[in-house]
């Protein structure tokens, strides 16, 4: 069934000053809403985000021409279908391939409006290492990083290990050797895809250096087929080598202790929970939308109001 369209959030729309929308499906159960809301409110700003849990591009085009709208979240499955209706990228967006932001800005010659495109999850996933490891140094910078899975977050990680984090190589585990395959050539092709290694084998595996910085980009699961148990035991003997690093477990639904981050802390590791990349993300793209700088933000009210309500959720 084709979600609900706009005309029930006119009320609420026109309550607010500016307004923006998460655009994707499904996304009943998002927190972006209540993250954004949480930070305007902070700011003293009366905007809002609202959920458009819809498949229909059309609509969405014809909504960001309100003249009050400032800009939206793009979640799947639009996050490549956005791009050839946008005027201009970041550097970030146009190397990932893929858009999770749009928005507003004006141009200076003829007054246009111009929609533009950003990728925060590379921005996520960087921060979240570095605003909970205090020395990088010692734990992640100049040693090989791990990504395990073969998607859209995999392809992020990838550009945020190699361009901002100094992972000297980027070793890539997943159950399915075509898709590492695809992230190899396309991060190749895009220009940041030297030294991806895939790991597919404990044998290989055992060769190779141990790793500093971890990114899961995988579900919570327990490995049941024969690839997926050897790629389970291809991570754990990674956490065995004696340097000890820290993992970014991306998945935080329903919970973000998965089986994951327990095998890691077990293991000796430090845990940086999937919330804390949602979080910067979020973070960056209200930069883009406010103009205001990180440091200006409730970022610890927003810690608290995510931590709560997945305390909620798991009651």
């Amino acid at each position: 069934m084709e979600p609900h369209t706009a005309a029930q959030e006119i009320p609420l729309i026109d309550a607010v000053e500016r307004h923006g929308y998460l655009f994707g499906h499904p996304i009943a159960h998002s927190l972006s809403p209540l993250f954004h809301q949480t930070v305007y409110d902070g700011l003293g700003l009366k905007w809002s985000q609202f959920l458009l849990d819809s498949l229909d591009m059309k609509l969405f085009l014809r909504l960001r021409e309100d003249p009050r709208f400032y800009g939206a979240s793009v979640t799947m499955p639009h996050k490549l279908a956005i791009l050839k209706h946008l005027d201009g990228l970041t550097p970030e967006a146009a190397a990932v391939g893929a858009v999770n932001t749009l928005f507003v800005r004006e141009d200076s010659q003829t007054g246009k409006r111009l929609y533009m495109g950003t990728n925060t999850d590379v921005v996520g996933i960087r921060d979240s290492f570095y605003q909970n490891i205090p020395d990088p140094d010692s734990c992640f910078h100049e040693r090989p990083a791990l990504i395990i899975g073969g998607g859209g977050a995999a392809r992020s990680a990838v550009y945020a290990l190699r361009m901002w984090m100094k992972a000297s190589r980027i070793y890539l585990v997943n159950r399915d050797r075509a898709e590492v395959k695809a992230v190899i050539d396309e991060c190749t092709a895009r220009g940041y895809g030297d030294s991806l290694v895939d790991v597919a084998t404990v044998e290989q595996a055992q060769q190779l250096e141990g790793v500093g910085a971890i990114v899961a980009c995988v579900p919570n699961f327990t490995p049941q087929t024969a690839e997926e148990m050897e790629a389970r035991r291809v991570l754990e003997c990674f956490l065995q080598k004696p340097h000890k690093g820290a993992i970014l477990e991306m998945c935080y639904h329903p919970s973000p202790w998965t089986e994951i981050a327990d095998i890691g802390r077990r293991e000796g590791w430090s845990i940086i929970l999937g919330t804390e990349a949602m979080i910067y993300q979020g973070l960056e793209q209200d930069k883009y939308w406010t103009g205001r700088e990180i440091h200006e933000m409730p970022v610890k009210k927003v810690h608290g109001v995510i931590a709560a309500r997945l305390s909620e959720a798991r009651l």
